[in-house]
């Protein structure tokens, strides 16, 4: 069996109430009694839980996380930023990963209510507003991550991804490229339809006419990415484009290996090819890929705080925190 307090208590000859002081305030206690205490919990081997104590006070010492796709590494590495700054307030991240899926993503935003976290962050498939208002009402905080928040009540921690849409349809059309394909969905997915936007912009404002086509995917997946790739290959050569803007990175190197297979359409001499993320992946492609840098680590540790300020301040005024794109240009475009 565990080594109670109480058992702490009898072999050093004190109260429980004594020991409690010893552990949580240690200068109102006499030296001798501290010694003891501290003694007996060396002798029996006892381990402070303090879980249970601050879920006695009525503070959870975890947060969950609901994340679109736990096999990518974009949302990993969010996750990582997020633990990285939780753990250095002593608290835990509980993980969930919806897939793309509505029903996974309601399920876990039903068990963490009823797990009664301090505070959810949540890159949304759908619209979960009204479930994170029915989270907020009942004293659970929630932050959106890698979302601009349209919605007043909630924060949200993101980058911009029409610009960043812009950036690479930009970048493409200063290469020389002029057929550009941009390969993303479901376009129920904000990040997706943002980045769509950003790169018809640049192309609309673009000084020589570009055309611009949209390829659907049913996910941001390397599978979808690669389906994607083989229907652009059944067409006549003629219809082919001779760039590509994934939404993700994902997509870019179902779409690169896709190509590359192929061996008709090479990758950046007949087509030019950007991702969206700069996984770690991108770089060690086949062909290093160009990409739309997100500070994902940082991203993740700016939500975390946020979710703890304002689990700590239930009346803070939410805020929308937005980091900029960054272009990284290799060797799938040309550099």
């Amino acid at each position: 069996m565990p080594v109670s307090i109480r058992d702490v208590a009898q072999r050093a000859g004190v109260s429980v109430g004594t020991v409690s002081n010893v552990l949580n305030r240690p200068d109102e206690v006499s030296a001798d009694s501290v010694e003891r205490v501290s003694r007996a919990i060396d002798e029996l081997g006892y381990v402070r839980n303090d879980a249970a104590r601050k879920l006695r006070a009525g503070v959870s010492t975890t947060v969950g996380f609901i994340v679109l796709d736990g096999q990518n590494p974009f949302y990993n590495e969010l996750v990582r930023g997020a633990e990285d700054e939780a753990s250095s307030h002593g608290i835990a991240v509980l993980y969930g990963n919806t897939d793309e899926d509505p029903r996974r993503e309601k399920m876990y935003l039903d068990l963490f209510h009823e797990q009664q976290v301090r505070g959810l962050l949540v890159i949304p498939y759908g619209d979960v507003i009204s479930q994170l208002r029915r989270l907020k009402a009942s004293g659970i905080a929630a932050v959106l991550v890698d979302r601009f928040s349209a919605d007043s009540g909630f924060s949200s921690v993101s980058v911009d991804s029409v610009a960043g849409g812009r950036l690479a349809v930009e970048h493409l059309i200063e290469i020389g490229r002029r057929r550009i394909a941009f390969v993303g969905g479901p376009f129920d997915i904000r990040l997706v339809t943002d980045r769509l936007a950003g790169a018809r912009s640049a192309a609309e404002n673009a000084a020589v006419p570009v055309d611009l086509e949209v390829v659907a995917t049913s996910a941001l997946s390397v599978e979808e990415g690669a389906a994607a790739g083989a229907r652009i290959l059944s067409r006549p050569r003629r219809e082919w484009p001779d760039a590509i803007f994934a939404a993700n990175d994902m997509l870019a190197l179902g779409l690169l290996q896709s190509l590359s297979a192929d061996g008709r359409m090479l990758v950046p001499d007949d087509i030019a090819l950007i991702g969206f993320d700069d996984i770690s992946f991108a770089a060690a492609a086949v062909v290093p890929l160009s990409s739309i840098r997100q500070p994902a680590r940082m991203i993740g540790r700016t939500a975390l705080k946020v979710l703890l300020e304002e689990a700590a301040d239930p009346d803070s005024i939410p805020r929308q925190t937005v980091f900029p794109p960054e272009l990284v240009i290799r060797r799938s475009t040309g550099g």
